[in-house]
């Protein structure tokens, strides 16, 4: 490991976090836009499903690229693809092209460059932070994504309001180069020999790659074990994320201040949580401090449901917030420590497909209930069920010895 690893690790989650801080922007931008140009929920489902659907379908891809090509340039690739889209978006819309075929594309492709960004940044990471500091990395990281949350929809409505669409595809297009200029030139990464047998040394076909990452995790069971708890856990999350708009717009009113609380209170949280666990560490035992998190998730939703005055709504959403880092960090962590650097894409990018899509499936499942049972009941009941997951995260003895793996330094 480089003796410059906090200096690379520094730069690397600053070009990061200006790039996601544009790619919001935007994201925001294109929902508000074609919300007030159409009023139409069927385009707002439409744009949902654009937007995380070719992530799902080219995820799998995106964990083969991970692993035969050095990460730092699959990153930059990737989002040097997606702010090229950004400025022909930008000029489409200068030139006078419909809005709504050209954002509905621009989100597509987007959705693909996330799917391939993502998994390989999971597997970056460990090639530039020792083991022992990955959880406060990984919870730093956390921390910037939430304060990027929280400023993104500010700024995004108010350069809505004194610019023209396109100028936020040009912010997007500004900070992606930025970004990608630090990581390319200043990010310097170990060098690393190639693995005998991995598929640096394979001409083999990217579904023979596919299929042996698949078999890697139903070989070691603990990977597969997390990847369907996670499911669990971020589908019946998925009304406690979603649906508290609409809940606090039927039970306590539907004043615009009350939508903003609820979202700055959560994303305050986790920014909190994530500096917690950062500082922290969380237990040695990775299992045990997503134990926690779980059965903490799971009785703030419950308490979610029953609450009855609007301040302690608050108070319990900002809880709620900081309680979510201490199942992403130590989930990502145990995931970078313990699977082998040659399956690591294709690991991380099978566990972002699960992650990036179960909670929009839970969206969908539970959006048309809350029409017909009251938000309410549900969040009582999906909240128990969020808490189940530690049940079998305190008993699997395979799982707790994965979580106390390179656990001695931390």
């Amino acid at each position: 490991m480089s003796v410059n690893w906090k200096k690379n690790t520094a730069l690397f989650l600053t070009g990061q976090a200006l790039s996601l801080f544009g790619t919001m922007v935007v994201q925001y931008a294109i929902l508000w836009h074609i919300t007030l140009k159409t009023q139409s929920g069927t385009m707002m489902t439409l744009i949902t499903a654009l937007a995380f659907l070719p992530m799902f379908f080219i995820s799998p891809f995106a964990g083969v690229w991970a692993d035969r090509f050095n990460r730092k340039y699959v990153i930059n690739l990737s989002d040097g693809a997606v702010a090229f889209v950004s400025l022909l978006a930008a000029l489409f819309i200068m030139a006078g092209f419909d809005g709504i075929v050209v954002l509905s594309c621009c989100t597509v492709i987007r959705s693909f460059g996330q799917g391939v960004q993502t998994p390989a940044v999971g597997a970056f990471i460990p090639d530039i932070v020792p083991q022992e500091y990955l959880m406060k990395i990984n919870g730093m990281q956390s921390s910037i994504h939430s304060v990027v949350a929280l400023t993104a929809p500010a700024i995004s409505g108010a350069m809505m309001t004194v610019a023209p669409l396109e100028i936020l595809f040009f912010l997007d297009v500004v900070t992606a180069a930025i970004g990608i200029g630090i990581v390319l030139f200043l990010v310097k990464t170990p060098e690393k020999t190639p693995v005998a047998g991995t598929p640096e040394h394979k001409s083999a076909a990217y579904f023979h790659d596919l299929k042996e990452g698949m078999k890697y995790i139903r070989r070691h069971g603990y990977v597969l074990r997390m990847i369907i708890l996670s499911a669990v856990f971020l589908f019946f999350f998925a009304p406690a994320a979603i649906l508290t708009p609409l809940q606090v717009t039927r039970n306590f009113g539907d004043e615009v201040w009350r939508l903003s609380a609820i979202e700055i209170v959560f994303s305050v949280g986790m920014m909190a949580g994530g500096i917690l666990i950062g500082v922290w560490g969380g237990f040695k035992n990775r299992m045990y401090t997503m134990t926690l998190s779980c059965v903490l998730c799971g009785v703030l939703t419950v308490c979610l449901g029953i609450a009855s005055d609007f301040l302690p709504y608050l108070v319990i959403m900002a809880l709620l917030g900081i309680s979510v880092p201490l199942w992403n960090a130590p989930s990502m962590v145990l995931l970078q420590t313990t699977v082998e650097p040659a399956f690591m894409g294709r690991v991380l990018s099978v566990f972002t497909m699960v992650t990036a899509t179960t909670m929009p499936l839970g969206m969908v499942v539970f959006g048309p209930v809350a029409d017909i049972i009251s938000i309410d009941i549900i969040l009582i009941v999906t909240g128990v069920v969020v808490a189940l997951p530690a049940i079998p995260m305190m008993t699997s003895r395979t799982l707790r010895e994965a979580g106390r793996l390179n656990t001695n330094s931390l």
